[in-house]
Formats: structure tokens, C-alpha cells, sequence
């Protein structure tokens, strides 16, 4: 599967979200794929992108993240068009530069298949699809995504600052360093210990998985 051909599902997966969700009222976006491996995915409250004097804001999901299952996927894709149904309603869903969701953008995604979480620097944003959702995305007899982007994680200034570096947080002649990344095998979301733990994700409630160096 290509990338032109993961960005194509993605907007005919948002044209069947639209109907099934939003009664249809959320207007066009672009939809990317891009590096984003501090987040799932992102909304710009702007218009990213122009055609013939038109504007279109842009719905971008994480490049790296994209071999999650593919309800954790379209939730994800949810969750960013909950923030594109907030903006043309007007409703105000974050604060602090955007990054903290508040109760409203709750509110608004749980009314749309999704399971909302809470996490004290981000608010009321961690996603997860809900068992209707679930059952909507295996009703639709959609396929999974199998290709997604490989970076380089953790390391100072690396794909999380812009700069590049190695895996372990090093740079070629140093020391590596000892840290060990967790993953939980279903949302995907990691963690990194400096040594041995065992640890679970609460919003899974599955053991996260030591990542071989």
C-alpha cells in the first residue's frame, strides 16, 4: 500500500464518517500523512491549503503510528474531525495553544463512537473507538493499513525536535544509553523506563511490551 493510496481510504473513510457521524455538515479537508511522533494526529484551525482562492484546513495523521488496528485508526481520524465540527460550530474544545481538550470537545467526540480519556497535560483527549465503533469499521468491511513510517525515537532534537539522531539517544561514538521503550501492542502508545518494569496500560488494560533494542 502506498501513500497515495492510504491518503485516498483516509478521505473516503472521512466521506463515510462524515454521513454516519456529522450528519454530513463537516466541509472538505486535505488529509496528510506526515511525521507526527509526539501525537496521533492534528487539526489546523486555519486554512493550510488553497485552490483556486478556496480554502481548505488540513487534517494531518501521524505517519509512524499508522500500523495501529485500524479502529484505533479511524478514531484517531474521529477525533480530529471532532475538532473541524467544533470549529465550524463555533464551539470552543481547547485551550492552552490548543493542546488542552476540554469538556466540551468530550462531549462533542463521545456523542461520536469514541471512548475519551483524561490525562492532566492534555486534558480530556486520550482516544479510543468505542465497541459501536468497532462494530461500525468491521461492518464496513474496510482492510488495515499495512504500511506506516520508521523514524528515529527519544533522541535530543531527534524526529520529536526536528534534527535527527539514533534510537538510543545518542550520537555515533557515545555510550548508549540504557533506556528501554514499552509499547502497548494495541493503542500503540510507549513509555521509556531506565530499567526493567513491568507496566500496563490502564486505557487498554494490557501489558505493555518491551521494544528490542
Amino acid at each position: 500500500m502506498r501513500v497515495s493510496e492510504i491518503t485516498s481510504f483516509l478521505e473516503h473513510a472521512y466521506g463515510v464518517l462524515n454521513e454516519e457521524y456529522f450528519d454530513g455538515v463537516l466541509p472538505p479537508v486535505v488529509i496528510t500523512v506526515q511525521s507526527s511522533p509526539k501525537a496521533y494526529g492534528h487539526y489546523t484551525t486555519w486554512d493550510a491549503w488553497r485552490e483556486n482562492e478556496k480554502g481548505f484546513r488540513e487534517i494531518n495523521l501521524g505517519a509512524e503510528n499508522l500500523s495501529r488496528s485500524l479502529p484505533f485508526t479511524i478514531a484517531t481520524l474521529i477525533h480530529e474531525m471532532t475538532h473541524h465540527y467544533c470549529a465550524m460550530a463555533g464551539i470552543k474544545d481547547t485551550s492552552r495553544g490548543g493542546t488542552y481538550h476540554n469538556k466540551k470537545f468530550k462531549a462533542e467526540a463521545e456523542k461520536r463512537g469514541l471512548v475519551i480519556g483524561y490525562d492532566p497535560r492534555i486534558g480530556h483527549s486520550p482516544t479510543s473507538p468505542s465497541e459501536g465503533l468497532i462494530a461500525f469499521v468491521e461492518g464496513q468491511g474496510w482492510t488495515g493499513i499495512d504500511l506506516s513510517r520508521t523514524g528515529w525515537y527519544g533522541s535530543p532534537g531527534g524526529a520529536e525536535g526536528g534534527s535527527g539522531g539514533d534510537p538510543d539517544g545518542g550520537e555515533k561514538g557515545k555510550k548508549k544509553s540504557n533506556v528501554r521503550k514499552y509499547i502497548c501492542p494495541t493503542c500503540g502508545c510507549s513509555v521509556r523506563a531506565t530499567k526493567e518494569v513491568h507496566i500496563g496500560c490502564l486505557d487498554c488494560g494490557v501489558p505493555m511490551e518491551l521494544v528490542e533494542k
